[in-house]
């Protein structure tokens, strides 16, 4: 990867928590070309990381370059790929297009860039912002070998990284990691206001809470027991947590859980189905 000339078309959060990532990876920021029309975001870009920068120059940040990163909000990649596409194709050494837009299919953005192109789509969450993401990704038939060496190596350098067989799968990913961290907010979040209703100030709440959080996440990944038998392990028989947990069951938490991340996953679909139309909506996951 320290050898390999990366674009970033768009330098918005994702592209900056990307960068900054390969930065501290030992990518060279001279290898490292952005294209955005926001002036400003790019001299604290080119400042932090010795990137190099293009104002609004698609054309000229994609020459040479290895891998492509396609960093720009869904509603308007139809227009960024229809525009690139035959910079794309006029170049001898085809160049590795990888999209972080939510919800456009690879199809898509395949008929967009004019066909023929190694596509990896990925769906990346929000705690990749700091370097603590989970990324699922998924590459088309032209994609290579070293490509997908690449393209990982790119999203690793925010988090976790897994491989699909299936692109239909990212839709249940999008339900699964892409939403998830807003379920943890809203347990969190429910977690404080109980633990106020009980007599704790909101800081300690807070405090307690966001620990909590962090310590179970921490065990989950780095002990090799699965999430149930963790739970298990602290749920004493006739102890406190057992009956906080028999509630959670009596109420229908699996189900309830199961229900919802369904709805999020048929929701990810219809917005795949919308956003793939030449009206894009304005409407994103």
């Amino acid at each position: 990867m320290n050898k390999s000339n990366i674009t970033f078309i768009g330098g918005g959060n994702m592209a900056f928590s990307l960068i900054g990532g390969l930065i501290a990876g030992n990518c060279p920021g001279s290898n490292i070309h952005v294209s955005d029309p926001n002036q400003e975001g790019l001299a604290s870009l080119t400042q932090q990381f010795g990137i190099q920068p293009f104002h609004a120059n698609n054309k000229g940040a994609i020459e040479g370059a290895d891998a492509i990163v396609l960093a720009v909000k869904p509603q308007i990649l139809a227009e960024v790929a229809t525009e690139i596409g035959p910079m794309i194709q006029d170049q001898t050494n085809a160049p590795l297009v990888i999209s972080i837009a939510a919800g456009i299919r690879e199809g898509d953005l395949q008929r967009w860039l004019g066909g023929e192109q190694a596509i990896v789509r990925t769906m990346p969450n929000t705690p990749a912002l700091l370097q603590s993401g989970a990324t699922a990704l998924y590459a088309n038939r032209h994609v290579n070998e070293p490509q997908k060496n690449l393209a990982e190596s790119i999203l690793r350098a925010v988090g976790t990284t897994v491989w699909l067989d299936d692109e239909a799968q990212l839709d249940a990913v999008t339900a699964l990691s892409g939403s998830g961290p807003a379920y943890f907010f809203l347990f969190m979040e429910a977690m404080e206001a109980a633990g106020q209703s009980l007599g704790l100030s909101a800081e300690n709440a807070r405090r307690l809470t966001t620990q909590t959080a962090f310590g179970a996440a921490k065990m989950a990944l780095e002990r090799p027991e699965s999430s149930a038998e963790l739970r298990q392990k602290v749920t004493s028989p006739g102890g406190t947590t057992e009956k906080a947990i028999g509630i959670f069951q009596q109420q229908g938490l699996e189900a309830l859980v199961s229900t919802a991340m369904q709805a999020a996953q048929q929701r990810s679909i219809e917005l795949a189905d919308l956003l793939g139309q030449d009206n894009n909506p304005q409407e994103s996951s």
